[in-house]
């Protein structure tokens, strides 16, 4: 039996699997779960990295005791985009800063006073999001931050994660890519781009593929976790690039979406799609395993729900923050509230009256955190829609919205594509969401493949387990996981309601909110 470990670090928390593989099967145990909570500071949203790093060390401890310490491999993936700096003796300058702080408001208009936007597309091939790395950097440099000035090597998040585990600093293709300062035809970082925004190159290293092994784990950080001859694998090391590895495609045309905090919608290609048309609907080519390219979409995802339960606790005086420890307590003594339990909005969800309320799940005004529900009313205030009121009826609006916001993106791949896509993959968090799924079949019309749930840790498994040598690729890989994690299936139901509210949602609801096509020519 080979015994591997899979840190997964999402927005809202991080996960450490113990993955087992044992006659061509996969099995998963969450060995430990740790919040993942951004602290505000003099005006600033940052990342706690420090104590992630810590509950990163923990759960591979509690791991290696539930393995009897005999791991293998340990490989990180995380959330894309963010980045920390180290100085000339690799020391960490600075708490890395969360990508929804307000540092890159009218970056990206300023950007393209010095770079054309369509230069960038060309030379990057990476959508337009004020979150990006590029936008990211550039603010610092607009503001003369003295950080640029002692920084010596950029790391993107899990890069720092496995440098300090390892002590090799590199960055991993599949999250360099997703920075927008990766040219992905040359091979390297868009160096002369970066250089005309003022951004040092000199910082960024090398970039290796996924399922590059880095080598053992530190001496201090082995004795630390009461582990021996483990190594360090980077596997795919953006979350997206772990989950579409993961996905068991049994159609070669099929899409997928990758559901969780963010709903990643695409299909694998071989070479970037690079294209005017793909430009002007913001689609992004972000690397993937085996030289492939995810060829998707950025839909907001299930944020917008995350954010509501958040308000509605909060002003129910809890915290979702203490769900983990304290849930089951606040329930056994019959004081769970709506806002905590996802069955009780649920079933509300269902109660409530279809495709009445609907919004554009990528308004910007939905990208910070804050008070969602009333946001989600003002938008269909704003649209002469209903105002949905009630927990239950608002829920319902984010998934139909989101399920006709995956039909609006799977039908512009098929344009790009010039094929038709017949079946859809949803995998990550989302896929235990039944109502999201079967919404999201009656919505496309096309049946909808769900699971696996855990997809993010177990691509980052299997990646590990092909740069050690025990799978032999990636099409092994994922008839390893069809075997193991069975998909639920969802088949559309005919429903006229469905293209009724589709039609209302492209001519409405996308066009007032500038959803649908992104035109930065002024």
């Amino acid at each position: 039996m080979i015994r591997m470990i899979a840190v997964d670090v999402g927005a809202e928390s991080g996960r450490v699997i113990l993955g087992s593989l044992e006659d061509g099967r996969l099995s998963i145990r969450e060995a430990h779960r740790f919040p993942n909570v951004p602290v505000q500071a003099h005006g600033t949203l940052y990342w706690d990295i420090l104590r992630l790093f810590y509950g990163i060390k923990e759960g591979i401890a509690r791991a290696a005791r539930m393995a009897g310490g005999s791991i293998v491999s340990i490989g990180v993936d995380t959330w894309g985009v963010d980045f920390a700096l180290l100085d000339r003796q690799g020391k960490l300058i600075g708490n890395p800063v969360h990508y929804r702080d307000r540092r890159t408001e009218g970056m990206m208009e300023e950007v393209f006073r010095r770079v054309p936007p369509e230069e960038i597309y060309a030379r990057t091939g990476i959508q337009f999001m004020p979150i990006n790395t590029l936008y990211q950097l550039f603010s610092m440099v607009l503001r003369g931050d003295p950080q640029l000035e002692i920084a010596q090597t950029f790391l993107t998040i899990p890069d720092l994660f496995h440098y300090w585990l390892s002590g090799v600093a590199i960055c991993e293709f599949t999250n360099a890519t997703t920075t927008q300062c990766y040219d992905p035809f040359h091979r390297d970082w868009a160096r002369d781009m970066l250089e005309r925004l003022g951004i040092p190159t000199h910082l960024f290293p090398e970039i290796r593929p996924p399922g590059t092994v880095l080598g053992p784990l530190l001496r201090e950080v082995a004795d630390e976790l009461g582990l021996s001859g483990t190594r360090v694998v980077a596997p795919a090391s953006h979350d997206t690039g772990s989950a579409v590895a993961a996905v068991p495609f049994q159609h070669p045309d099929a899409a997928y979406i990758s559901s969780g905090t963010w709903s990643l919608v695409g299909v694998e290609v071989r070479a970037p799609v690079i294209q005017e048309p793909a430009r002007r609907y913001n689609f992004t080519n972000e690397g993937g395993v085996e030289g492939t390219f995810r060829l998707l979409k950025n839909v907001m995802g299930l944020w917008l729900l995350q954010e509501c339960r958040r308000t509605w606790a909060r002003k129910a005086g809890l915290s979702l923050e203490a769900e983990d420890e304290e849930f089951s307590k606040v329930r056994a003594a019959g004081r769970v509230h709506q806002a905590w339990d996802y069955e009780a909005l649920v079933r509300q969800a269902e109660a409530a009256p279809p495709l009445r309320s609907l919004i554009d799940p990528d308004d910007p005004r939905f990208l910070p955190p804050g008070d969602m529900p009333i946001r989600i009313q003002a938008f269909c205030r704003e649209t002469g829609q209903p105002v949905p009121e009630e927990p239950g009826a608002i829920v319902r609006c984010i998934l139909e919205s989101l399920a006709l916001k995956y039909r609006w993106v799977i039908e512009r791949l098929e344009e790009l594509l010039g094929r038709p896509i017949p079946v859809i993959h949803i995998v990550g968090g989302g896929a235990r969401n039944a109502m999201l799924c079967q919404w999201t079949a009656d919505a496309t019309r096309r049946p909808v493949l769900a699971g696996p749930v855990e997809a993010t840790a177990i691509g980052n498994l299997m990646v590990q387990a092909i740069a050690l040598g025990y799978v032999g690729g990636l099409t092994q890989a994922r008839e390893v996981i069809h075997r193991s994690f069975a998909p639920a299936i969802y088949e559309p139901r005919p429903s006229g309601l469905w293209d009724e509210a589709y039609e209302r949602f492209v001519s409405s609801i996308l066009v007032p909110s500038k959803g649908a096509v992104l035109d930065f020519s002024g």
